[in-house]
């Protein structure tokens, strides 16, 4: 019988994160610094709103671009937050999670064959998602010694007549980098000067700390050939709910909106519902959380850089990544002794792309005792290995 599976899919690996949290399944009492989701439940308020629309009946599909009144309040809150303007009507769209949105984009503008450039490390599903939709992702390394930051000239030596797009994602997963106003503004000039589009992604932009997120489609000349990727997981706890949204200029969003019609019809409507609650009453609780993640952040840089491990500070999202050079292991087998010695879970940095290699991944939204233990654990591990 024929291969029946498709040549793209089967040259995509699967994901380097599965091996590890399957051996850490079969464990008792792992301590898992490894998966990169809130560890709060999602804030009362939200959970009643989604709760009150299931008893209202409200259980039938919405409109295809998702409700007006959510559509009304993510306009507003994107235009109160970073002064970026959008007509909720025509270039707002809810989606099934930030990943739907991200692959609305690139399947909205990739022809075979189309290169986009994909700064590493970087989320596991980018590269992938590039190759579903029949691009070629060309990767750019990102380094330490720059803060993980991806700066023009690195953009610009990638560019070739093939390139039709950029895709960034930062607050990063896996490095917790953050890009400054300076570094955006010579990636646009690369964009603005090979005609290239930008798909940012910006899922971690209410995690920062001590700064300001720089919404892309804000800098200058910039929002008509970006498409920017969030959504409520994040900062509000709400991973579960798969909700989030993406804006474009008209055309491209028109693009994405038929095959969000053709293959999805329309976000969970019990989650929309939930997600206007959360812009409209959930700041208090995006503080509070922010608040506490910088707490653990402070708790595990300064415990990670005293036991050898090198890290550079995180100003974003809720993930370290330090360097494992020490040890004289390679980032694999570092996370699978640990995991083995002793019980916890991180991820290898090459799970994120090649330029991660030599680091790993550690997730600090889990309780500030947890990571303490899990520091205690790490002390145990470097005495017998660094």
């Amino acid at each position: 019988m024929r291969n029946f599976i498709a040549k793209r899919i089967e040259s995509v690996p699967p994901s380097g994160i599965r091996r590890f949290f399957d051996i850490a399944a079969t464990m008792k009492d792992v301590i898992s610094l490894g998966i990169g989701e809130p560890d709060f439940v999602t804030p009362t308020p939200i959970l009643r709103a989604g709760i009150h629309s299931l008893r209202l009946g409200d259980t039938h599909y919405t409109s295809n671009s998702g409700t007006k009144e959510l559509r009304d309040a993510v306009a507003v809150m994107l235009k109160h937050l970073y002064d970026a303007a959008y007509d909720p009507e025509e270039e707002i769209l809810i989606t099934v999670g930030a990943s739907e949105a991200l692959h609305l984009a690139l399947s909205a503008v990739l022809d075979p064959g189309d290169e986009v450039i994909v700064p590493e490390p970087c989320f596991v599903a980018y590269t992938p998602e590039v190759v579903f939709a029949g691009g070629v992702p060309v990767t750019v390394p990102t380094y330490v010694r720059n803060n993980f930051q991806v700066t023009g000239e690195d953009i610009e030596r990638a560019v070739t007549p093939q390139t039709k797009a950029i895709l960034i994602g930062y607050p990063n997963n896996p490095t917790g980098a953050v890009m400054s106003r300076e570094n955006l503004i010579q990636v646009g000039d690369v964009a603005r000067r090979h005609d290239l589009l930008i798909i940012s992604d910006e899922l971690y932009s209410r995690l920062v700390y001590h700064r300001t997120h720089v919404c892309v489609p804000t800098l200058p000349g910039l929002r008509e050939r970006t498409v920017l990727v969030n959504g409520f997981s994040k900062g509000y706890a709400m991973t579960g709910w798969r909700l989030g949204y993406v804006t474009a200029p008209k055309d491209i969003m028109a693009a994405m909106r038929k095959i969000h019609q053709y293959t999805i019809m329309s976000a969970p409507t019990m989650s929309q519902a939930a997600g206007l609650e959360a812009i409209l009453h959930g700041e208090y609780y995006v503080h509070e959380m922010v608040a506490e993640y910088d707490r653990r952040r402070e708790l595990l840089i300064q415990g990670l850089n005293s036991l050898g491990l090198d890290c550079f500070e995180p100003q974003g999202a809720f993930y370290a990544f330090p360097s494992v050079a020490q040890t004289g292991m390679d980032d694999e087998t570092f996370s699978e002794a640990l995991l083995l010695e002793e019980q916890v879970a991180v991820v290898p940095g090459s799970a994120f792309g090649p330029s991660g290699k030599g680091f790993v991944r550690i997730c600090y939204a889990t309780a500030y005792e947890k990571i303490e233990q899990a520091l205690d654990h790490m002390k145990r591990f470097m005495r017998r290995h660094g």
